[in-house]
This record gives structure tokens, sequence and C-alpha cells, in this order.
């Protein structure tokens, strides 16, 4: 089997809510996404998706996918699309860095592995445990009462755990933290996620302030030393995102004792591949985890619940149903949320199955199809 075509789709996806804001005065209320198909010479299609949080949160912008798409589209061609370790390494050697423009190919070649194989991406990445996997709710940058009044709201829903956007004023954001976890019961997860908007000092505060609460602390700082010097300072569970990039950084805080959990984004890290290695090596270090992505729709939301899915429940923290945040559905047979709570499809590869009259045509081309196109074009000129 080899990959003959690589195409990618631009597609926008409206917040269900009208607007996302988060630290730092950062917002988005429509999301550009990139859906990549790897087409084989077999006739089986593997999907993948690519959704970055607007253009300033980690080192990655939506029109960069296409982009990086179109400088390594050709090197691919040819390959085996179920050889994904070799594939990896191509990936790499194509193209220095930019993970997140790797990720929707190596996800949508796991597609095709599933679907060759005939079995679900979650078998494929591990198995683990049957059943529903637990998902937080992230809670928009509001004023105190106005974010404590969604999070019961969503409680009422089924959710159990929810990420509050926090990082901005620390005064405001002691408020934030105090009312939300009054309207939580014990058990009932809340985490305070600055997305890196903190300074030390504030950080500092914070966690002095709310030290009596129960409540878990989120990548505070942007960088990595300042985030533990602020782990050291606290006895709060610590969660580390932003700054886990890669398996050389997660060595790095292992070592360190950095977190107790880490977010695991898809697309940070390159992709399914990359990601299930940084998931074992935190369940042989026992760390718990997040995982989700940066942001995404119904193809985004399927590879989420597969990795999350093949995860032993006592190390999953939650996961993340991007597809119920926003208002386009864009593939039927995703993952949908039930009482704060999704399972992956047992169905071969990511079980999805990409609506075309909303994803329209490709916006990148290479390979058969592009030359097919070109055919045509040419036929018609000589008529």
């Amino acid at each position: 089997m080899k990959i003959n075509a690589i195409k990618a789709y631009r597609v926008e996806l409206p917040v269900r809510e009208g607007r996302y804001a988060w630290s730092n005065d950062n917002s988005v209320s429509v999301f550009d996404s990139t859906v990549v198909a790897v087409e084989t010479d077999a006739g089986i299609t593997g999907y993948g998706e690519c959704c970055p949080l607007g253009s300033a949160y980690l080192p990655a912008y939506a029109e960069g996918v296409r982009s990086g798409l179109r400088e390594i589209g050709d090197k691919l061609i040819g390959l085996d699309p179920r050889r994904l370790s070799l594939l990896d390494q191509r990936l790499d050697a194509a193209l220095r860095g930019h993970p997140y423009v790797k990720a929707p190919i190596d996800i949508a070649c796991w597609d095709v592995l599933g679907k060759t194989a005939g079995l679900p991406v979650h078998l494929l990445l591990g198995g683990g445990e049957t059943g529903p996997i637990d998902l937080y709710r992230a809670i928009s940058q509001e004023a105190p009462e106005a974010m404590a009044k969604r999070v019961a709201g969503y409680r009422a829903e089924g959710y159990t755990k929810f990420q509050l956007k926090v990082g901005g004023n620390a005064d405001v954001d002691i408020e934030r933290i105090e009312a939300c976890r009054a309207v939580l019961k014990r058990g009932e997860v809340l985490i305070a996620d600055a997305n890196t908007g903190w300074t030390m000092h504030e950080a500092a505060r914070v966690v002095n302030a709310v030290r009596d609460l129960d409540v878990y602390i989120e990548q505070p700082c942007r960088g990595y030393e300042e985030c533990l010097a602020v782990r050291r300072r606290t006895s709060l569970p610590f969660i580390l995102d932003e700054t886990i990039d890669g398996i050389e950084m997660l060595l790095r805080a292992l070592r360190d004792g950095a977190m107790d959990a880490i977010n695991l984004k898809i697309s940070k890290v390159g992709g399914l591949t990359r990601g299930r290695v940084i998931r074992d090596l935190c369940l042989a270090c026992g760390v718990a985890m997040t995982i989700e992505d940066s942001w995404g729709g119904d193809i985004t939301t399927a590879a989420i619940s597969h990795l999350a899915g093949s995860t032993p429940r006592e190390f999953l923290l939650s996961a993340t149903d991007f597809n119920s945040y926003v208002s386009r559905e864009i593939a039927t047979g995703a993952p949908k949320r039930s009482q704060g709570r999704m399972a992956p499809s047992d169905k071969a590869g990511l079980g999805v199955e990409p609506l075309m009259s909303v994803l329209g045509k490709p916006v990148v081309e290479i390979g058969a199809a592009k030359a097919r196109s070109r055919s045509r074009e040419a036929v018609g000129r000589k008529a």
C-alpha cells in the first residue's frame, strides 16, 4: 500500500458560546481548522485534523498547517502509511520542527492502518479500559460570578471536571477560583489554568491565596524554570501543558519532579505516534494526563477519544470533546458527549466520515489527485 495523494480542506468552526477567551486578553470566535485526507493506491483514505488555538497560543497558526503540507507533501508520496515509525522519521527528515503540520498526516495514517486492519485505533494504541471517558469543560475567561454560573450550568449537564481560564489579574483570578470552587462538591475537579499568563510573583500570590482550596494549578508561567519555581512553593497538585512540547522536555520535567500531571495535546507533539510515546512514558513514571488538543472539530475529537480510550483510567485525569464547543459538524461518527463523558468508536480506524459538502473543495492537493486535475485541464484546453 502506498500514499498516492494528500488533500487538505479549510473549514471554519464557530464557537457555540460566541467567544472563547483565555489569558493575556486572547480570544477567538471562529476557529480555522484544516482537515487532511491521505489517499492510498488501495482505495483507502484516512483523515486527520489540526486546528491551532489562534496564532498567539503555541508556535502554530492555521495557514502554517497548509503551507507546511505544501512543503513536505511531495516527499510522502509513495510511502506506506501503515509503517508509522518510518513515516515519523520521514516527516522529521522532510521538515525540522513544526509538529502541528505533521500531526494531521500522522493521525490520518493511523486511520488508514485501522481501516486496513479492521480495528479501531484505540485497540491499535494499546487497548486500555472499556467504558466512557471523563471529560473536562473549559470555562472561558469572564467575571468571577459569570464563570461560576457557567460551572453550575455545565455541572447540571453531567460534567464533574472543570478547567477555569485564569492567567489575568491575580486578584480577580483568586475570586474566580473561589467562586467556582464554591459551587462544586467534594470530589469534583477544578483546574485553574493560567495558560502561561502569570508572572512568578503573581502566581505566588494566587497559589498562596487558594492554598486551602481543592484546586489544581496548571501552567502558571511562560517558562519552564518559572513554573518549576512555583511548583516548589505550593502543595497543590500541579499540571504542565505548554512547556511539555516533546519527549525531551517531558524527560527533563520527570527528572525534576516538575508536575503531578501533564496536558498532552496531540498536535503539539506531532500526532498519535509521538503522543503514544509520551503517554507511555507518563504511565511508566506514574504521571497522570489530560489528553486533548489545541482545538478542533469532530475528527480531532475522535483522535482524542482513541488515545484517551487506550489509556488506563487511573492515569487519565480527563479528556476533551471539542465538537461540543463548536456549532459546525464536519464529520459523522465522532464521539458525542453524554453526561460529561464520551467513548471512542469501535468502528475500524477513527470511525469518522467527513461531510464533504461542509469541507468543500480542497485548498491543497498533492500527488495523483493533482496530476489528474492538471490532465483534465490540459484536455479541456485542447478541446
